[in-house]
């Protein structure tokens, strides 16, 4: 079955925010890491902090928009993926976790990214 309008929106956002944190100095470790409990976009280091960032994206503003979509059912979600990816990698269990928000809107030829830091904790 081919991808749905939403899933390749979804994997176009990912891959720009992908590109936007390596163009600001982050090394992308995984991308789409996924388990029962739940699922992490994007997995950096910046520095000496692992960095989990969930990418979200809208077509618009209704309901709050994209930041508004993580909300504390997801976050959860987030944080016991990024439980498990820390009991399987020891090496990034060594580091400062902090839990990032991307937000991506625009156009494929113009897109536009909110970074959130520190968008939420554990």
């Amino acid at each position: 079955m081919p991808p749905s309008a939403a899933q390749i929106r979804g994997a176009r956002a990912e891959r720009i925010a992908s590109d936007y944190l390596q163009a600001h100095g982050l090394t992308v470790l995984e991308r789409n890491y996924r388990r029962r409990l739940g699922e992490i976009d994007l997995v950096a280091r910046d520095a000496g902090v692992l960095v989990i960032a969930e990418v979200r994206t809208r077509r618009n503003d209704a309901f709050g928009g994209a930041a508004a979509s993580v909300d504390g059912r997801k976050q959860r979600r987030i944080i016991r993926a990024a439980e498990q990816l820390l009991q399987q990698r020891r090496d990034y269990a060594a580091l400062p976790v902090r839990f990032d928000v991307l937000i991506v809107a625009g156009t494929a030829a113009a897109p536009e990214v909110t970074w959130l830091r520190h968008a939420f904790e554990a």
